[in-house]
């Protein structure tokens, strides 16, 4: 019986429509009746004297959204209802990470994610940028990315770099609210340290390096140390119009003498940079005296206003530097939550261990987005989901500890967050032909592209029949358990019983196409292909620094898939076209992914 809509309010109708679909949407394509009406009645308990009527409705919405396909009821939750599915998403997210401290100090949250535009990002790069995103958004707050872009000489950014690194953050889901690029901010720089040395808080070293050790071993101040600001402001203004060169000047930040790590006392913040030897990618060689990374990053972080900072753990002895700035200039320095380092077994996570390969191996890596290296744009291309990341991320959460993450791990959960949606097709690498004598036809078959998503439709796949006999290809690391056994199941097509083995063939005989016979008699299911109809394949695997070719053939419908898709070739593994076949003659390569 239809319910009476008239006691119900629109606002609520709607919601229960929105609730039911995203039910079914978490469950495989079934809503359930009492989760869709508890979740009406906890936001709405106002609601409840008219409960029984809420039921009935709930009850009759559950049962249309119930009557749809899945892929109808992804659709119309996405395009109709994306408030609840970031509401699930927030919540979940929410439950995860732990409080920031000293939140209820805070007027707005701003987070930064700074990465060096000098190579592309990878998995640890990712975890601050994940993490000051998903705070940012916790609090309703910012997230900045600013690129740290101030040494042209050791560091030296790469043009592709910028744009790369903001197409990975995008891939993730990492959305910024403002973007600066250090090289840019030079004069606000020049401003800062023109205060500190007015202040006396800081001062143009001329000491060669190697005497100013010794005067810092000695914990006693260097000649110049105590020159009056006006004179250091003029030493600055000769640094900046080209008068040292390269190692003849530094500007200093007055610390403590007496600090325990000597790498903190009247540590550089300015240093030049002969830019026509090393000019920067984005401002050329307009300037040569350049701030070091603690103090672009910690006037930075003071005056785009960030009250969190997200980084690792080997930056804690930046902190304490910085923090002799904030101390000058009377600022208050950002909360900041130290970071463990991340490993990924059996990746290369190291910048530098990726250029050095790259550049003393010439031609044999696809740059930094090679899939034998674990930047994110490897990873991409590897086929992993940048859900699968964010969750790992997420897990991992904001702890000082080291955290290894194994590829098993991420494996598993790109496996369950692509299954359901990936069609699975069938490929042999080690093809040995199998005769089936008697076989009644069809001389074609239709298998489903998943055997619990219809959504992904089916194909067609045509059979060698001549004279009563099927004529397929199976995998010779399957013959050891079919011939112990001597009878078998054709994936979804028939049931056979081996009668000869001979010299690359396998004869056999049809006895029937019942599942329910294969299973009765424990018969091995394999899959195969069409001994003539069939396309070959090229699966590059990674193995550390290698990359194993394996050769084999698949079914003709591999032949419709595009650079970029994915496919679970059966009793194999997950697979991403690397190059498509443009025709049946042509090898089709993929990237294999996991099992």
């Amino acid at each position: 019986m239809v319910v009476s809509e008239e006691r119900i309010p629109s606002e609520i109708r709607r919601l229960i429509r929105g609730l039911a679909l995203k039910n079914a949407y978490e469950h495989g394509g079934k809503a359930v009746e009492g989760p869709v009406m508890s979740a009406v009645l906890g936001e709405h308990p106002e609601l409840k004297p008219l409960a029984k009527d809420l039921a009935k409705y709930v009850s009759q919405v559950v049962k249309e959204v119930n009557s749809l396909s899945f892929e109808e009821q992804k659709k119309l939750l996405m395009s109709e209802f994306p408030e609840l599915l970031e509401r699930k998403r927030e919540k979940e997210e929410r439950k995860r990470l732990p409080p920031l401290p000293q939140v209820d100090q805070c007027k707005v949250v701003r987070t930064r994610f700074a990465p060096n535009p000098d190579f592309y990002i990878h998995l640890g790069n990712a975890r601050p940028a994940i993490l000051s995103y998903e705070y940012a958004r916790m609090y309703d707050g910012v997230m900045i990315l600013r690129f740290e872009d101030t040494d042209p000489r050791i560091k030296t950014p790469i043009p592709e770099a910028y744009h790369q690194i903001k197409e990975d953050l995008r891939w993730l889901g990492v959305e910024w609210g403002e973007e600066y690029v250090q090289s840019l901010r030079m004069e606000l720089y020049y401003e800062i340290a023109r205060e500190l040395l007015s202040r006396g808080a800081a001062y143009v070293d001329l000491c060669p390096q190697k005497v100013f050790r010794e005067f810092k071993l000695r914990r006693v101040a260097c000649p110049h140390r105590n020159v009056y600001p006006e004179k250091n402001l003029e030493l600055f203004d000769k640094m900046r119009s080209g008068f040292f060169g390269e190692g003849e000047a530094v500007l200093r930040i007055k610390t403590d003498l007496n600090h325990p790590d000597f790498s903190v006392i009247d540590w550089v913040a300015f240093r030049i940079i002969d830019t026509d030897k090393h000019p920067h990618p984005v401002v050329g060689s307009k300037y040569v005296v350049w701030p070091t990374y603690n103090f672009a990053a910690g006037v930075d972080d003071h005056l785009m206003g960030v009250t969190h900072i997200l980084r690792g753990r080997e930056h804690s002895l930046n902190t304490v530097k910085q923090r002799y700035v904030y101390q000058h200039l009377g600022w208050v320095y950002p909360v900041v939550l130290n970071l463990g380092r991340l490993n990924l077994e059996g990746l290369i996570l190291s910048k530098s261990r990726i250029k050095e390969l790259i550049s003393s191996r010439p031609g044999e890596f696809d740059g930094p987005s090679d899939i034998r290296f674990g930047t994110i744009a490897s990873l991409r291309n590897r086929g992993i989901e940048a859900q699968t990341i964010r969750e790992i991320i997420l897990d991992v959460g904001v702890k000082l500890s080291d955290a290894s993450i194994s590829w098993d791990n991420i494996a598993a959960l790109n496996r369950k967050l692509i299954d359901r949606d990936t069609k699975r097709l069938m490929a042999v690498f080690n093809p040995v032909e199998l005769r089936v004598r008697n076989y009644p036809g069809p001389d074609r078959v239709v298998l489903s592209n998943h055997p619990e998503n219809s959504s992904l439709g089916s194909r067609e796949v045509p059979l060698d029949v001549s004279s009563g006999t099927l004529r397929v290809l199976i995998d010779r690391s399957d013959l050891g358990e079919v011939i112990k056994i001597g009878a078998f199941r054709l994936m979804e097509l028939c049931n056979v019983r081996i009668v000869e083995v001979g010299e690359g063939i396998l004869v056999s005989e049809y006895i029937g196409r019942d599942l329910k016979q294969a299973r009765d008699a424990r018969m091995p299911i394999i899959q195969w292909v069409p001994a003539g109809n069939n396309v070959a394949l090229r699966i590059l695997v990674p193995r550390d620094l290698e990359i194993m070719r394996i050769g084999g053939l698949g079914e003709p419908a591999l032949t419709e898939l595009k650079r970029g898709d994915k496919v679970q070739l059966v009793r194999y593994g997950f697979v991403k076209v690397r190059k498509q076949a443009l025709s049946r003659e042509d090898v089709i390569e993929a990237v294999f992914m996991h099992e």
